[in-house]
């Protein structure tokens, strides 16, 4: 499990430091020409191969830190029962959207995010509709699991608040990526919101309270419990993974954006994203205390000690 562990972090920081070099290339480099000339032809090549896969590497990433993290901590029948249908059904979503512009509106994807499934959808987007849609999924599930509410009305507030929570991240990706200078996918009938229909933010609010329907129902009612602990219901330090996974994507998208000069997402993102994840996490039950090994040890040895010297006396 410590091995385990271990892969999971490495591909967490690999994840943020992918993104991180994605808006060095993106917003630092490619609008300076000059820089890149300047480069060595390692460099050069570094940096064409850096943006030509670096957003697949960064999903990819993504996806096995929480792959990892969801089998590591709630174990293999809650990881494969919410990555598959939020994987079989966001592509669906996907390739209905391309093909028809329903649920989102019309859209295509243009390269740098890996092969396309049918021509249409790049492998990776189902992956980082699981990866994101897990983590904003659990954060409202866990915080809502210590709320004084009925088990059906914590249900359905966790599908509702995970899917806001998966939408607000993409009010500050979408105009930002769709109008970058290297854009990864465009609108072929621009809406009001910033390049974007508003029918779109209904179809991710839809698609994702969808799977995370199928996973609530998979999962049961009952509080979430630890893999390593079955006595043990996940408590706020189980959130640290989910939660920096969150806002560490968010935080790629907003920089974005605020550089585009698109402000308005930014703070629609924040006030319906950030604020209520970091409440939710709030909300969640702390770690028990628990006593430490040195302070166990010393209070079993002093009972037969006392009990020795009552008898004598």
């Amino acid at each position: 499990m410590k091995q385990l562990l271990n892969i999971e972090r490495f591909c967490l920081i690999g994840h943020i430091v992918s993104m991180a070099f994605g808006l060095l290339g993106l917003l630092v480099v490619l609008p300076h020409p000059e820089l890149i000339l300047g480069l060595s032809t390692a460099g050069q090549v570094f940096f064409q191969w850096g943006m030509a896969g670096g957003g697949v590497v960064y999903i990819l990433l993504g996806a096995a830190a929480v792959a990892i993290y969801a089998y590591r901590t709630l174990g293999l029948w809650h990881w494969l029962t919410f990555m598959l249908p939020a994987a079989f059904l966001s592509l669906g979503s996907e390739l209905l959207g391309t093909s028809t512009g329903f649920p989102f509106g019309h859209y295509s994807y243009l390269n740098g995010l890996g092969y396309k499934i049918a021509g249409l959808v790049p492998f990776t987007i189902p992956l980082s509709w699981f990866y994101l849609g897990f983590a904003s999924y659990l954060i409202a599930r866990v915080g809502l699991e210590a709320a004084q509410a009925p088990s059906w009305l914590r249900g359905a507030g966790a599908i509702a608040l995970g899917a806001l929570l998966l939408t607000s991240w993409d009010f500050v990706l979408d105009p930002a990526m769709s109008q970058t200078a290297v854009p990864f996918w465009q609108w072929q009938q621009p809406g009001a919101f910033f390049g974007m229909p508003y029918q779109n933010f209904a179809g991710w609010m839809g698609t994702g309270a969808l799977f995370m329907s199928v996973a609530a129902f998979l999962w049961g009612k009952a509080p979430l419990i630890s893999e390593r602990n079955a006595s043990m219901k996940l408590t706020r330090s189980h959130l640290a993974l989910p939660l920096a996974v969150y806002l560490s994507n968010f935080a790629f998208a907003a920089i974005m954006s605020i550089v585009a000069g698109i402000w308005i997402p930014v703070f629609l993102g924040v006030l319906l994203g950030i604020v209520p994840a970091m409440t939710l996490w709030w909300m969640a039950e702390p770690a028990p205390t628990q006593m430490t090994a040195e302070t166990a040890a010393s209070f079993t040895t002093e009972i037969p000690v006392t009990s020795v010297k009552v008898a004598l006396k």
